[in-house]
This record gives structure tokens, sequence and C-alpha cells, in this order.
């Protein structure tokens, strides 16, 4: 959509909003964002990649995805284990700032125990901080970009001139929390000391993750099960590819499995080939019905909550535990255990008979 010389406002600064501002500040006569929680945002550092890279990738094209799934992520980088307690100001300060350079979700992998303490996660995040002020001339407007939670316990984002944005004249930011937002009429947005007119309104706060997609379908299962009901309380799976009582229905990255937490790429392929192969595995064995066992999805259930409650991700209102939807259930949803620990409890229980899974 073209905002040439247009009035216009976004309400959100998530991934979303970031990765859009820039280029709509490049064209609207004004913006005004409305912003309620400031996100941290790493460089994305999109370019032309050289045809000497491009051959070099190329060249061992099957080895590097092999590498790439030996990651927790399944990112194709290098992540270190160290602690970044045990590094030196200077140690951390270049270990973050080649990161940033680079750019992208890579950027917390520079120490390992980052998401496992406070004390932690305050080095990265205070270098991020740092960055922010030292982009935005308007040191108000830097300090309400900062955010103050943890770094990477919410979405990390990546941005294209997303703070620089803020330096530019027909860019305002609102706080929403000191202006909330009353009412949103025909040509403007109106707070309870101030109309902000507009002539486009772009609205990115986000959306039911993780299990709003197939909730919003009406999938019933064995005896009539709803899916809807099942999950009112908060969704569980085995594996996150199944659940009990809707035989023969499958779910690719669904709740339970490495999914958001990971490169989506292999994740999926992972998901579509075990479950390719549980298909042969059944028509080898005449079997027409397969769902899960209650105990298996209890117990993989504990255990994805028990993983969750290691680090930091676990203990900030994020959509990974539904706090973006006003009344959804508070449940950590994705499996924080890695995509090659995933990959071996998954193929294991391939290996075993497709333990947990009853047939019929």
């Amino acid at each position: 959509m073209d905002f040439t010389g247009q009035r216009v406002a976004v309400i959100g600064t998530g991934s979303s909003a970031i990765q859009s501002i820039p280029i709509i500040a490049e064209q609207a006569a004004q913006l005004t964002v409305f912003q309620r929680t400031a996100n941290y945002s790493i460089p994305a550092r999109n370019a032309p990649l050289s045809l000497e890279r491009v051959k070099a990738i190329k060249a061992r094209y099957p080895e590097f995805r092999a590498e790439a799934k030996q990651t927790p992520p399944g990112i194709h980088a290098v992540f270190n284990p160290d602690s970044v307690l045990d590094a030196t100001a200077e140690e951390q300060f270049a270990a973050f700032e080649d990161r940033w350079q680079q750019g992208g979700l890579i950027f917390m992998g520079a120490y390992g125990n980052l998401m496992l303490s406070q004390e932690a996660n305050d080095v990265p995040a205070n270098f991020v901080r740092d960055k922010i002020r030292a982009t935005v001339k308007d040191p108000a407007v830097a300090e309400r970009l900062c955010p103050t939670n943890l770094i990477g316990a919410k979405r990390l984002c990546v941005d294209t001139n997303y703070y620089a944005t803020f330096n530019r004249d027909n860019v305002a930011l609102i706080d929403i929390k000191q202006h909330p937002i009353q009412e949103i009429t025909a040509n403007a947005v109106r707070l309870a000391d101030q109309e902000v007119e507009i002539d486009a309104l772009v609205i990115a706060t986000g959306f039911d993750a993780m299990t709003g997609a197939i909730t919003s379908v009406d999938i019933r299962g064995r005896d009539g099960a709803k899916l809807q009901e099942r999950w009112a309380g908060g969704p569980s799976s085995y594996l996150g590819l199944a659940m009990a009582d809707f035989p023969n229905l499958f779910t690719i990255t669904g709740p339970g499995s490495p999914s958001v937490f990971t490169n989506m790429l292999p994740t999926i392929e992972q998901h579509v080939d075990w479950v390719a192969d549980c298909i042969g595995y059944m028509k080898a064995r005449n079997h027409t019905c397969i769902e899960a066992e209650p105990e298996a999805e209890q117990a993989w259930w504990a255990h994805v909550q028990e993983v969750a409650a290691v680090g930091l991700k676990s203990t900030t209102d994020s959509w990974y535990v539904g706090a973006n939807v006003e009344g959804k259930p508070r449940v950590f949803m994705p499996y924080l255990g890695g995509y090659p620990e995933y990959c071996r409890r998954s193929e294991q229980v391939a290996a075993d008979g497709y333990t947990g899974f009853a047939f019929s």
C-alpha cells in the first residue's frame, strides 16, 4: 500500500510494525506511532549477496543445512556456550558489537546463559539500550524506545533503520500508557488530551499465535470432542503433533514443538517427514487410525512446561504464553529444548514403533 502524502498512524511496535514503520515514514506526510511496550530490535543487515558467497554456500548446501540442524534454533551460526558473566566488559562489548554488525537473531547466541539469569540478561539488554540512545537524537524519545523488560523473553525483532526513523521530522512517538487511546473515529485517533488526525490507520497489535488459527476451525474428534473446548484451558499435545481423541489429525509445528523458537523451514520439514514416515508405517501394517495416548500426551506436555521453567522466557508476558490475547489461558506453548533434542526424542518415538500412539 502506498501512503504517499498521507497522515498515518501505526498502533503497535511489535515485529510487523518495526519492519513497516521505516517504510511508511519514507512515504507519509506525517507518521504517528502509538507504543504500549517498547521492543528490542536488532539490525537485519539485509544486503545483496555477492556471487562468490552464493557459490560458496551452494557448493556445500547439504552440509550447510546439516550443520544448521545441529544448533538449538536450526540456524546456521556459531552459538557460544560460555557464560557472559565470565567475560570482561571489553570482551562482552566486542562479542555483542560483532553480532550487532552481523545483524539478525544470532545476536543472542553471543553467550550461552543470556536467558538463564537476570544478571546475565542485563548485559545484552544494556548494550541494546545504549545503541538506541546513541541512535535517537532526542533523549526523551530515546528513553521511550528503550525496553525495560528482558531481552529475548519476547520475540526478538529485526529491522532496517527502525530506531533512526524517529529522528525524522515527520515521525512522532506517543506512549499510550501515558496517553491512552480513548476512541478511533473516521479521521482521528482521540486521546484524553489530544486528537491525532489521520488519513490511514495501521493496526499492528499482533494475533492469536500458536493456537488461534487451528481453534478458529471447528475441529471435532472422537465422540464429537471439540478441539476448541479441549484447549479452552490451554493447549496440550504429544510432541506438538497429535492429541488424544483426535484420530488422524497431525498438527505441523503445533504447541509443544520447537516451532517459533527455531528456523521454521527445517522444523516444518522434520514434521512433514515424520508424518509421512508414520503414514507409511501405518500403511505397511494396514492401520487406518492413529491418535496420541492420553498418558503420553500428558507426560510430554509436562516435559514442555518443565523445560520452559528452567529459563527466563516463561517469566515474561508474551505471546509464547498467550499474554497478548485477553482471556487466553497462560500456558507456555513452544518447546524450549532445542531443535536437535526434539528431533532426537521424536525420532526415537518412531524408531520404537511410535510409542505413545494408539493404532487401530
